[in-house]
């Protein structure tokens, strides 16, 4: 649990740093965390899967990409 968090958090802030969008933890741990689920369902559409811990930070970087890209998009 305290590990996922983490991850969301990372996730969130390496999405950040590729889309030149700066957050505080917060908004970097919804980022990953909801970017996990946008980048699972996203790359299950296309084909990509993965197992362990590497493969759902990748996931989450892409979904959280994703989401700010979106936000972009409508804001």
């Amino acid at each position: 649990m305290i590990l996922n968090i983490i991850f969301g958090i990372l996730a969130g802030w390496i999405a950040g740093k590729l889309m030149g969008s700066d957050g505080n933890v917060i908004r970097n741990l919804i980022l990953g965390l909801c970017g996990g689920v946008i980048g699972s369902i996203v790359l299950h559409f296309i084909g990509i899967t993965g197992k362990g811990r590497l493969a759902s930070l990748f996931i989450s970087v892409v979904g959280a990409c994703i989401l700010i890209w979106l936000a972009r998009m409508f804001v």
